[in-house]
C-alpha cells in the first residue's frame, strides 16, 4: 500500500467528522431576564429600567467603554453591565463612572482584591464574623450581618474581614433580584471594645449608598426592630427566626470557588494597570492609602456599589 494510502487510513478525514465537530463553538447565551413581573415593575418605577430598551441601554454602555477605555480589561456581558446601569438608574455616564470606580478599586487595593476567593478566607468565615440571614426583609433586601466582636486581631489582619465583606457583596450582587432590591448591612456592636469599635466606626453607618443600606446597633435593639422585623432576625437580635446560622452562607461561598478564581485570581493586563492610579475619584486614593483600613473600605464601597 502506498504511503499516501497509509496516511489516509490512519488519519481521520474531514468526511469522518460529525457535523457538530465541524461547526464553530457556540456563542455564549444572550441575556435572559430572571426578574418576576413584580420586580420588573419595581425596576421600571424605581430604577428607570424599561424592559423594551434594556438591551439598547446595555449596548450603549458597552460602546462607551470600548470608545473611552479601549484597554480596560472588563467583562462586557449584558448581565455584568446591567448591574452598573441599575445601580445608577440607567444614567449612562454615572454607570460608566461606577464601572471605572469598581475596576480602579480592584487595581488600587491589591491586598484586598488579589486572590479574592472563599478558600483563602476560611478563617474569617469560620469565625462567624459575617453571614447573610436566610430571610430577606419586607422589601426583598438580603441582610448581611457583621459581628465585629468575632474578630480576634491576633489571628489575622483586619483586611481579611474587608475581603470577606467584598466576597459576600460580589456573590449577592450577581443576582438580578439583589440588583433591584438592594442589600442591608447590619453591624452588631454589642460587646465590642472601644479599641476595636474605633476600627469599625467610620465604616458602619446608617446611610443609603447605591444599593447598600447600613444599620448600626448596640445593646438597645429598639432601633433595629424599627427597621427590620423580628420575624427575619435570629433570637440573638430579639428575633423569632431561630439561632443565627453561619454555616449555610459559608457553604454557598465555598461552592462558588471557581467563579471567584476566574474573576479575581487572574493577572491584570499591563495595558490597563495604570487605571487604578489615574481614574480614582478625587479623595479616594488618599483614603485607600490611610492607616485606617476600614475608612478606606467605606470610601471604596461608596464608590463601587
Amino acid at each position: 500500500m502506498s504511503e499516501e494510502s497509509d496516511s489516509l487510513r490512519t488519519s481521520p478525514s474531514v468526511a469522518s467528522l460529525s457535523e457538530n465537530e465541524l461547526l464553530p463553538p457556540p456563542e455564549p447565551p444572550g441575556y435572559v431576564c430572571s426578574l418576576t413581573e413584580e420586580l420588573v415593575t419595581k425596576a421600571r418605577e424605581e430604577l428607570q429600567e424599561k424592559p423594551e430598551w434594556r438591551l439598547r441601554d446595555v449596548q450603549a454602555l458597552r460602546d462607551m467603554v470600548r470608545k473611552e477605555y479601549p484597554n480596560l480589561s472588563t467583562s462586557l456581558d449584558d448581565a455584568f453591565l446591567l448591574r452598573f446601569l441599575r445601580a445608577r438608574k440607567f444614567d449612562y455616564d454615572r454607570a460608566l463612572q461606577l464601572l471605572i470606580n469598581y475596576h480602579s478599586c480592584r487595581r488600587s487595593w491589591p491586598e484586598v482584591f488579589n486572590n479574592l476567593k472563599p478558600s483563602a478566607l476560611k478563617d474569617v468565615l469560620a469565625s462567624g464574623f459575617l453571614t447573610v440571614l436566610p430571610h430577606t426583609d419586607p422589601r426583598g433586601c438580603h441582610v448581611v450581618c457583621i459581628r465585629p466582636d468575632r474578630w480576634i486581631p491576633s489571628n489575622y489582619p483586619i483586611t481579611e474581614n474587608i475581603r470577606a465583606i467584598y466576597l459576600t457583596l460580589e456573590k449577592l450582587i450577581q443576582s438580578e433580584e439583589t440588583q433591584v432590591n438592594g442589600i442591608v448591612i447590619l453591624a452588631d456592636y454589642k460587646g465590642v471594645s472601644l479599641s476595636k469599635a474605633s476600627h469599625f466606626g467610620p465604616f458602619i453607618a446608617k446611610k443609603v449608598i447605591g444599593i447598600l443600606q447600613f444599620f448600626l446597633h448596640g445593646s438597645d435593639l429598639n432601633s433595629l426592630h424599627a427597621n427590620l422585623p423580628r420575624s427575619i432576625l435570629p433570637k440573638e437580635y430579639g428575633g423569632t427566626a431561630g439561632e443565627l446560622d453561619t454555616a449555610t452562607w459559608n457553604a454557598v461561598l465555598l461552592a462558588s470557588e471557581d467563579d471567584f478564581v476566574k474573576e479575581f485570581c487572574q493577572p491584570v493586563p499591563a495595558c490597563d494597570s495604570i487605571l487604578g492610579q489615574t481614574l480614582l475619584p478625587e479623595g479616594l486614593a488618599s483614603d485607600a492609602q490611610c492607616d485606617d483600613s476600614l475608612r478606606a473600605a467605606k470610601s471604596q464601597l461608596y464608590s463601587c456599589y
